[in-house]
């Protein structure tokens, strides 16, 4: 016996639907559900085996879909024959649903209905990830030519699929795509979101695209340090995107334009929102935005765990800063030159290290000034003694153009040829050293890929 949940909410194609799956003796419909969040609570019950859904439902997004497949049911998703077939099976595809139906077809829908499950089950695999354009701002998807379409949704009767974008032109595609540069920082203010825009700032002058990203779970600065005013915060809207499966695709027309060649993904507009930014829609955003050109993401301070957290299925503050840590190709770790921030520093990298962060980490001494009685040269050999870093970079106290940049809303570049921004120019040159080269992006989307495999098999022991 097949049971069946279905969701039609007075639909016009739910009383066809109805009577194609009482012919059958073996197939059931347990329920006839209000809504998708009706059709979550019954499929927890574990007596479901299939749900037949409005593909166009409010609420059917990727966590709906997942959340059935963890519990064992199969969607079917009913399509409107007046919407186009292309575009509803990239939509299936984005959201995880593997299976279509034209509304109105009940000999379809039984023969999807009474199909054995193949690889729907709780633990398949999703898709191969879908390149996109070097340009930030309208990038638009491109298949890879010949690539498997094995996990795209299945449409009864209908034979064709859609033709694949064509990819920009030469010119346009980065060899190899860009780097992640995650500047993180322990707490106290050590200049974490200058750098991080100065570091942006100064790879966007070389004529690359540049995304800058506010990931700071306690509340990011950047629109304001840069004088972005914007009513909708980008990182929210990612988090919405990825709910709807559409952030891979659509993740460019969620960015502000900076500058030429800076684009800026504006964070948390409070910081108690930050419950509303899972760790996956970093695991998505990075490496769709580092196949277009680099990435500078602006993380929070805090990147301890909780496992009770865990073990209860609660969302954890800064599982985004770790995924953003562990994504990254190289690391900046930025401290205060003065006795208070050197501690931190210390015990920041210590905690840096049991995160077991591969990438390469330059620290970054940030505020330098002779009035603290020591030299470079003495910071340097305390640091590379202690935490044996990829490198050593140290940044002068200017108060000044931090004030001239801040007060009229641009970045330090933008301010003078001081010598914090010559500072900052070098320190950008060290970190992404002339064009990525070919293996730079997809090692960190490698590393990416196999940790989300491995948040996702802890999240289900846990379960």
């Amino acid at each position: 016996m097949i049971c069946v949940l279905v969701v039609g909410s007075g639909a016009a194609w739910e009383p066809g639907a109805l009577t194609a799956l009482a012919s059958r003796p073996d197939v059931t419909v347990l329920k006839r559900c209000v809504d998708v969040n009706d059709l979550l609570a019954a499929a927890t019950l574990g007596q479901a085996d299939l749900a037949v859904v409005g593909l166009d439902a409010p609420g059917l997004d990727a966590a709906a879909v997942e959340h059935l497949r963890r519990h064992r049911v199969r969607v079917v998703g009913v399509v409107d024959p007046a919407a186009s077939p292309d575009a509803a099976r990239a939509h299936a595809h984005r959201i995880g649903v593997r299976a279509l139906v034209p509304a109105g077809s009940g000999d379809a829908l039984l023969a999807t209905v009474l199909a054995p499950p193949s690889s729907d089950a709780p633990t398949a695999p999703r898709g191969p990830r879908v390149p996109i354009s070097s340009t930030l701002p309208g990038a638009r998807p491109g298949a890879r030519p010949g690539s498997p379409s094995h996990d795209a949704p299945t449409w009864p009767g209908a034979g064709h699929r859609a033709e694949p974008t064509e990819p920009g032109p030469p010119e346009q595609q980065p060899a190899g795509g860009g780097r992640v540069v995650a500047v993180w920082g322990p707490a106290g203010a050590p200049g974490r979101t200058t750098v991080a825009v100065g570091v942006a700032a100064a790879l966007a002058r070389r004529g690359r695209p540049v995304l800058l990203v506010d990931a700071d779970p306690w509340g990011g600065t950047v629109a304001q340090a840069l004088g972005v005013l914007d009513d909708v915060s980008g990182l929210l809207a990612a988090a919405r995107a990825h709910a709807a499966g559409d952030l891979e695709t659509g993740w460019p027309g969620l960015v502000r334009q900076v500058e030429r060649h800076l684009h800026l993904l504006t964070g948390l507009p409070r910081p108690d929102r930050w419950a509303e930014v899972g760790p996956e829609v970093l695991e998505v955003l990075l490496p769709a935005a580092a196949a277009a050109g680099e990435v500078v993401v602006d993380t929070g301070f805090g990147i301890e765990g909780d496992e009770a957290a865990d073990l209860a299925g609660r969302p954890v503050r800064d599982a985004a800063t770790q995924v953003a840590l562990q994504a990254a190709d190289v690391v900046a770790v930025v401290g205060t030159a003065d006795p208070v921030g050197l501690t931190r520093l210390a015990r920041g990298l210590a905690d840096l290290r049991e995160l077991e962060v591969t990438a390469p980490v330059h620290v970054v001494v940030n505020r330098m000034r002779p009035t603290l009685g020591w030299s470079e040269a003495q910071v340097r050999a305390m640091l590379v003694d202690m935490a044996r870093p990829a490198a050593v970079h140290v940044l002068p106290d200017d108060v000044a153009a931090c004030d001239r940049a801040l007060v009229t809303g641009r970045h330090l570049l933008d301010v003078g040829d001081g010598p914090l921004a010559r500072g900052v120019r070098g320190l950008a040159d060290a970190l992404v050293p002339g064009l990525a080269g070919p293996g730079a992006g997809p090692t960190a989307r490698r590393r990416l890929r196999r940790t989300s495999r491995q948040r996702r098999g802890q999240e289900a022991n846990n379960r």
